[in-house]
């Protein structure tokens, strides 16, 4: 007689993984998945395997509301080379280009200059984006080059670091579907020499604090007691969480009192008082403030449920 599977835990919540260079957002994924003994596991904005930094991986219910982050900006810490040109406009591709480093500090500033603010950006051949339902790094692997439109980004802050020898350092805070890589490319054709990725870090997304991060390394050292059913371990493990709905936190919240919260749970737009005339709203119940869902306000002015937590059973 076989044994039954173990089931895995109803955790909740969202761990902000520091990701090592060299492995992918998905393989990261897994292994906290299985770190945590989660049921469920998703990630929100995946990184390239040559960038490493903060990965927000979504535990159970929190993968509901993993969407919510699409929208969030993000920063990060970028070293180019310049000079080198490659086909993927990181170091993981094929040097394609090499020409001389001619240009002065004022040339630099000018280039640096014309990506700041609102500009059109049109992404790479290698990422993730859909062409007639796959992948652009699909075609590009197969020396197809497809059609790509050019898309609305925002750069916030473009921070100058540094420029030694042929390495350039630079911090950027952008809008949702900015590629770094294709930035440093376009950078390097600016300024004549080419230019590719040898170094890239996420600080932040969204609001999350970036001293929350832990690494895989801290998380396998928590397990190896979680390992032997050492409920103390798994508790530190599940301290390391933020919140359930903090991938919806830019969103203002209504709070429903538990009376009309059981209305709402059960799929019923309900009356709130303070409610925002239009938009998504954050759903708490009762003086605790428990998150319940994301809601949508109805042109009557009632709160319409839109993705509602499945609460369960101890």
């Amino acid at each position: 007689m076989s044994r039954p599977r173990r089931r895995g835990r109803d955790i909740h919540g969202v761990l902000l993984l520091d990701k090592p260079q060299g492995l992918s957002s998905n393989d990261a994924l897994q292994k906290v998945k299985r770190i945590f003994r989660a049921n469920r596991a998703g990630h929100t904005g995946a990184l390239d395997p040559l960038a490493t930094g903060m990965l927000p991986v979504c535990l159970g219910e929190a993968t509901k509301f993993s969407q919510y982050l699409l929208d969030a900006d993000k920063r990060y810490r970028v070293i180019a080379r310049l000079g080198e040109r490659t086909d993927t406009s990181d170091a993981d591709g094929q040097i394609i280009t090499q020409r001389p480093v001619t240009f002065d500090q004022a040339q630099l500033d000018a280039a640096l200059e014309s990506f700041r603010g609102e500009t059109l950006q049109v992404p790479s051949m290698y990422s993730a984006l859909k062409y007639q339902g796959r992948p652009l790094y699909e075609y590009a692997r197969q020396g197809v080059e497809v059609p790509r439109e050019a898309r609305p980004i925002t750069v916030y802050e473009l921070q100058f670091i540094r420029w030694q020898g042929n390495e350039l350092e630079l911090e950027i805070h952008c809008s949702k579907g900015t590629y770094i890589r294709t930035i440093i490319d376009d950078l390097g054709e600016k300024l004549g020499c080419g230019a590719h990725v040898i170094m890239l870090r996420r600080l932040q997304v969204a609001r999350y604090p970036i001293e929350k991060m832990v690494t895989l390394e801290q998380l396998f050292a928590l397990q190896g007691e979680a390992g032997e059913l050492n409920e103390a371990a798994l508790a530190e493990l599940d301290a390391l969480l933020m919140p359930m709905d903090s991938p919806a936190a830019a969103y203002p919240e209504v709070n429903l009192s538990s009376a009309v919260a059981v209305w709402f749970k059960q799929g019923q737009p309900v009356q709130a008082s303070g409610a925002p005339r239009e938009g998504l709203v954050r759903v708490t119940e009762g003086e605790a403030r428990k998150f319940i869902g994301m809601a949508q306000i109805a042109e009557d002015g009632r709160v319409a449920p839109r993705r509602l937590v499945v609460e369960y059973s101890a």
